[in-house]
């Protein structure tokens, strides 16, 4: 009897270990890319390093967004932080102007949308909240509108489409620079970097990638396209499930810098994994496009970077790019996000980009709504001004737009990013009372359509339906203020711009002007690409200083500590030293173009 059992026992335990090996055999390590076999104009590069970074950062089953309540909220696409800006400050930078944006700063608060306790059934529900207030640096009386973002899905029911994701990463020469100096200067000049920190952004960007992936589950699939010069597959797109997940992590996290640049070989790469599966409606296809972007305007053709990414997004392939760096060129990184299913983020730090992705993983990947645009009717009001879309720009009249909505976290009724503020200008007289059609697609293509109508307030003096637009109003003004900072700024650090001194009230008036309406404007982007150091002119000095004492009263009405990030760079700005102005040196940004 003590035999048999001996028997059945050693066959049981054959029978596993082949079926361990059978399992083992369908995991495969189907990594690619080998550094030692690329040529660089005939020299063999670098061998990849050993350097393995966190080993806590595995590739395992997704967390689960948390619910902080019942329904989701939206936001929408574009910048979804404003990282980059703070990171310039903090290491004694002259921030490029689309370093912050109005949605991306919206997207560092929660907002009462002002939908009143009203229940959202559909999955967008617009709701809307005016104010009125005397503009004390303009001296205007000026009138706002705020567009609430709520959605009727449930947080708990909310689950993302499975996933191709296709990860595209920069491995070029620029990514060995520390993260907090400038590799590249000027017309894009090379500079060396003789500044050391911890990390450099390759090993940032490695790492970011590792804590992405974690999220994946069995059933999603992933790709890998690496580009210096040229572009290399490093994986091919296939499902998580069956792939060595560890292998695969060791391999990101030794990935080298190495060669030039060539962002559009890149994205081709990218594009062709996808060639291997077929689209499907339960899939969700994304490019993650991770640079330090430094990308010239001659990436705007259409058979370049982001004319492609922008005809990718009409095959149903959307991107999200990942900035890693202080030099990181955010306002062609904007062009993109204005493309359908865009979104972007700046990388400081991998640590807390890993805990971000904790939370938001599924939002980031998963567009809603389409093709958002408001139509408003009325004889008295029009559009003067958007505040939190990237298509803010081409806003003008009666008409605004909004590419894409994702979803996004609510907590005590309040959503993540969750309005567009809208300034209006009076046009004329007749009622209060304003029409508002809002129409929209989801995402398999289907139309819906919403009319409301609101009256504003007539009442004399200041007033504001709700905390959420009397925040999104505050936030908005910081942001003005720091672009118009930006622009002036920039343009003192600038040889080729000329300008003339004005005085201390001039300033302040210009200082509220939306950006966009800036003579200067259209030229910023030709200009403004290399670095500066950190200055604050006396008249700039004292408007953060006026500024100030009104931003710390309504932060004091509103008593809101998350406030306290915008106070925080406020004061950084404060301290700064200021220089005298040297005619014969240098040009001061308290001045206004010729």
């Amino acid at each position: 009897m003590k035999q048999l059992i001996f028997i059945i026992f050693i066959i049981n335990v054959t029978f596993l270990n082949a079926m361990s090996k059978k399992v083992d055999a369908n995991i495969t390590d189907d990594w690619e890319y080998n550094s030692t076999q690329v040529m660089e104009d005939g020299v063999l590069s670098s061998p990849v390093g050993a350097s393995m970074g966190s080993k806590s950062m595995t590739m395992s089953r997704a967390v689960a967004p948390k619910a902080f309540s019942p329904k989701l909220g939206l936001s929408v696409g574009g910048a979804k932080d404003t990282n980059n800006f703070k990171a310039n400050i903090d290491n004694g930078y002259l921030p490029k102007l689309d370093s912050i944006t109005y949605e991306g700063q919206f997207y560092n608060h929660y907002f009462d949308t002002g939908l009143g306790g009203k229940e959202c059934k559909a999955l967008f529900c617009p709701s809307y909240s005016s104010a009125k207030r005397l503009n004390s640096f303009s001296n205007e009386e000026e009138y706002f509108l705020s567009v609430g973002l709520n959605s009727g899905i449930d947080a708990k029911d909310f689950k993302r489409k499975k996933l191709n994701l296709v990860v595209v990463l920069d491995i070029s020469g620029s990514m060995s620079a520390s993260f907090d100096s400038y590799y590249y200067d000027k017309s894009g000049n090379r500079v060396e970097n003789k500044e050391k920190t911890e990390k450099k952004k390759m090993t940032i960007a490695n790492e970011s990638i590792v804590a992405m992936l974690s999220h994946l589950k069995d059933d999603d699939r992933v790709g890998i396209a690496l580009f210096d010069h040229r572009a290399y597959t490093a994986k091919p797109l296939r499902l998580v499930g069956s792939t060595n997940k560890k292998a695969i992590r060791d391999h990101i996290l030794a990935l080298k810098e190495q060669g030039g640049t060539n962002w559009s070989a890149g994205y081709q790469e990218g594009l062709k994994l996808f060639d291997t599966v077929d689209f499907s409606k339960d899939y969700e296809n994304r490019i993650v496009f991770l640079t330090d972007a430094m990308p010239n305007s001659g990436e705007l053709r259409k058979d370049k970077l982001f004319g492609m990414a922008k005809k990718a997004s009409k095959k149903g392939i959307h991107t999200t790019f990942i900035g890693i760096g202080v030099d990181f060129n955010n306002d062609l990184v904007e062009y993109v996000s204005k493309t359908k299913g865009a979104n972007y983020f700046s990388v400081h730090s991998s640590s807390e980009f890993k805990k971000r992705l904790d939370k938001e993983f599924d939002y980031m990947v998963t567009p809603l709504v389409y093709d958002l645009e408001l139509k408003l009717d009325s004889s008295k009001y029009k559009i003067d001004a958007v505040y939190g879309s990237p298509d803010a720009k081409i806003a003008t009249g009666e008409i605004m737009k909004v590419n894409t909505l994702f979803p996004s976290a609510t907590e005590n009724s309040q959503t993540k990013g969750g309005v567009v503020l809208l300034k209006l200008k009076k046009i004329g007289k007749g009622s209060d009372d304003i029409k508002l059609k809002v129409s929209y697609t989801d995402v398999n293509g289907k139309s819906f359509s919403n009319k409301q109508s609101v009256e504003l307030n007539h009442k004399k003096g200041e007033y504001y339906d709700n905390s959420g637009i009397q925040k999104a109003i505050l936030v908005s003004d910081f942001v003005t203020i720091m672009k118009n900072w930006l622009i002036d700024a920039r343009a003192g650090c600038n040889d080729n711009v000329k300008w003339i001194m004005q005085d201390y009230i001039t300033i302040m008036k210009r200082c509220m002007i939306f950006p966009p309406k800036r003579p200067i404007f259209p030229t910023i982007k030709t200009w403004e690409r290399k670095s500066c150091k950190l200055k604050v002119s006396d008249g700039y000095k004292k408007l953060f200083q006026t500024f100030k004492k009104a931003y710390v009263s309504q932060m004091q009405k509103l008593n809101d500590n998350s406030l306290q990030k915008e106070l925080d760079i406020i004061n950084t700005l404060l301290k700064q030293k200021t220089e005298p102005f040297n005619k014969k040196n240098s040009d001061d940004w308290q001045f206004v173009q010729q």
